[in-house]
């Protein structure tokens, strides 16, 4: 049964760049079946270019997409992942964001913060969770006065974590907290909470029925302030008008699980049956946790992705060893060997290191054969298309020649026919040899694009020679087929340097009427008179005679 069909959460938000051309804000959120997540980040950096918010909130919904769940564990994983991206993407100045992230079953929930962007819980018209910030003034008012108010102090912004820090990253996540029907929650960032108070959020709940009408309700408080800047602000709100309700199915699920160790503490006695029971409880969810694990490996292993596997496994004997299952704890423990063997072998044979690859390859298979040969059919494979990987890591190796002797278009070749049998035995190496493809292409690219502008400079060169010959109809023809070359190579302001030249020859080329006539008086002796002179006095007596 789908939890989200059978609880009600709606959530309205708004997201403003306040006095500022670009906000540096971003809210996201996705709803599946049976979890959700809502993000709210702020950026704090200055990069105009990349907008850092937005590349957190991606990140972390794109990994909760592929593995959506609401365990501790996995929001840290999620909030890695983004802490990975804006340090890979800090590239003029370094990335930095405040974070907050709730994740719920519908029935529950759990927050997690790095830096001052938080969450508001409401219950009846009452503030009953607010996350804590990880800022200095936090610190200052946890340790000294807990009086002061956080929204007006000095050292509000001073972070001591958030997405982005260079070391020592650790995100704040909650334990799982039980949602009521009709809570609402609240996530926000600094440039709305700084200047709207949770008091303020609880009285604008009673004049409102709808999420939608209750942010813009709260933007108007916020705007009333009349600041002579307005910082982003963002604030998304989550009315909970019905959580999903446990059914007995799940519950009856560890039932079984639990009954014999139930009945151990039975015949211990009644002091002892509570702890036993909340102990059989948790070994059963473990139970769960371990199965689930083992499944979503064995599914990832059959993809190819033995990486995802690899940590799939763990995580399950990680389980089985808490559960004290040797069983189910040596069965993964062998699984996760197989594919730490076989990623060792994909890995010695895109260095080259065929005989170490062989030797890995071998060894999963041979104890792949104790646990009903698990990975036989890959490991087979894999050897069966060692002599084609050999073949290709040379046709590799003879591209890598040609690169280096700038023999471009045979590196080009050679690359393609190792790329195209790499393809079809589902080679790992094969993005590496699509990368030296792509970088093949862009240095013959290059080249192309340097020889045309030699020829455009030698085509301009001739127009200029044409032009001091005074052929300028020559000259226009030379500067016009460069003015083309130069525009197919965006050299933009060659093109527009043309331009001027083309217009001077036309000049030169089709004098106007006016320009003409100067032309000829100019060249006039000086002693004929002027054109359209006026007669002298003595020429008019003589035509008098």
């Amino acid at each position: 049964m789908m939890r989200k069909e059978n609880s009600d959460f709606k959530t309205s938000f708004l997201s403003e760049a306040g006095s500022f051309m670009q906000n540096k804000d971003y809210f996201a959120y996705a709803e599946l079946d049976d979890v959700a997540c809502w993000v709210t980040v702020k950026g704090l950096d200055s990069d105009q270019e990349i907008n850092s918010a937005e590349l957190a909130v991606k990140g972390i919904l794109e990994k909760f997409m592929e593995k959506p769940t609401m365990s501790r564990r996995a929001l840290k994983k999620y909030l890695q992942h983004a802490q990975v991206i804006l340090q890979a993407q800090s590239l003029r100045v370094r990335l930095k964001a405040s974070i907050v992230m709730v994740v719920s079953d519908y029935s529950k929930m759990i927050v997690a913060v790095a830096g001052n962007s938080r969450l508001y819980q409401f219950r009846n018209g009452t503030l009953t969770y607010k996350s804590t910030d990880q800022s200095l003034a936090q610190e200052i008012v946890n340790s000294r006065d807990r009086s002061l108010d956080i929204s007006q102090h000095e050292e509000r912004s001073n972070l001591l974590n958030y997405l982005g820090k260079p070391n020592d990253f650790t995100p704040f996540v909650s334990k799982k907290m039980k949602l009521n029907d009709g809570d609402v929650l609240v996530l926000s960032t600094a440039g709305f909470w700084e200047d709207v108070s949770d008091v303020e959020m609880a009285d604008a709940l009673e004049e409102t029925k709808e999420p939608e009408q209750y942010t813009e309700l709260l933007e108007e408080v916020l705007l009333s302030r009349q600041r002579k800047v307005v910082n982003n602000y963002t604030v998304a709100a989550i009315f909970v008008n019905k959580v999903y309700q446990e059914t007995n199915k799940k519950k009856m699920k560890y039932i079984k699980m639990i009954a014999a160790t139930l009945v151990v503490a039975l015949v211990v006695g009644g002091s002892t049956i509570y702890y036993q029971a909340k102990q059989a409880k948790k070994m059963a969810e473990l139970t769960v946790e371990m199965k689930d694990h083992e499944k979503s490996g064995n599914l990832y292993f059959q993809d190819g992705n033995y990486d995802k596997a690899l940590l799939e496994y763990s995580e399950g004997r990680n389980a089985a060893k808490k559960l004290k299952d040797p069983i189910h704890r040596n069965l993964l423990a062998k699984k996760l060997r197989i594919t730490d063997l076989i990623i060792n072998g994909d890995k010695s044979a895109e260095a080259g290191k065929f005989t170490d690859a062989l030797e890995q390859y071998e060894k999963a298979k041979k104890e792949g054969k104790l646990i009903n040969n698990f990975g036989k059919e890959v490991t087979e494979q894999r050897i069966a298309n060692m002599d084609t990987i050999v073949d290709i890591a040379e046709t590799v190796k003879d591209g890598d020649f040609r690169f280096d002797a700038e023999d471009y278009n045979g590196a080009l070749t050679t690359y393609q026919k190792a790329r195209k049998k790499a393809l079809t035995i589902a080679y790992t190496g094969e993005p590496q040899i699509k990368s030296k493809i792509e970088e093949t292409e862009a240095k013959i690219a290059e080249l192309k694009k340097e020889q045309k502008q030699l020829q455009a400079e030698a085509l301009e060169k001739s127009g200029d020679q044409s032009y001091a010959r005074l052929d300028y109809e020559k000259a226009i023809e030379s500067y016009t087929l460069a003015q083309e070359i130069y525009q197919e190579t965006e050299l933009i302001a060659k093109v527009l340097g043309l331009e001027r030249k083309i217009m001077n020859a036309n000049d030169k080329l089709n004098p106007t009427p006016q320009a003409a006539d100067s032309s000829f008086e100019a060249a006039l002796p000086f002693d004929g008179g002027a054109v359209n002179a006026e007669p002298s006095d003595a020429e008019v007596m003589k035509e008098g005679k």
